[in-house]
């Protein structure tokens, strides 16, 4: 096994189409990005205002946890956001020594806009596939879900 391969013990896919998914997703990753480059987020503050978007409001503490990152981490990712008006942050009415992080307008806008260029991208792409080419790739949509997340640990 190569150290690209990531040590496979024979379970699951090959260790050529792991590294072949790897880097589809990857560039694919890459391009959907360059797809809304002129957006000045970086990968965690997008995500940190997606996460405000779908949980919010929500302390920083609770957004650190879903986010999977350190308390300080998340202060330095949510700053530039409550800067530039993408995030508000008001007190929380539970605890007044905590505050409720919330996405403003400007920051649903940001977010549609992203959602919006991203999804354009991937339609474009998609017209180039033949219908038969889109029905496997539209089959094999839960397997991806599936892998987005990682089963709990007993």
């Amino acid at each position: 096994m190569s150290a690209d391969d990531g040590g496979l013990s024979g379970e699951g896919l090959s260790a050529e189409a792991v590294v072949r998914l790897r880097l589809a997703i990857g560039r694919l990753n890459r391009q959907l990005v360059r797809a809304s480059g002129d957006q000045d987020l970086t990968a965690a503050q997008l995500s940190a205002l997606a996460r405000v978007e779908q949980h919010g409001p929500l302390r920083l503490g609770e957004l650190a946890a879903r986010e999977g990152v350190a308390v300080p981490s998340m202060v330095r990712t949510v700053a530039p956001l409550v800067t530039d008006g993408l995030v508000a942050k008001t007190p929380d009415p539970q605890d007044g020594r905590s505050q409720l992080l919330a996405p403003t307008p400007l920051g649903l806008e940001t977010l549609a806009r992203i959602r919006r260029e991203r999804t354009a991208l991937l339609a474009r792409r998609s017209t180039r596939l033949t219908p038969e080419q889109c029905r496997a790739l539209e089959a094999a949509l839960p397997l991806l879900e599936l892998l987005l997340d990682e089963p709990a640990t007993p």
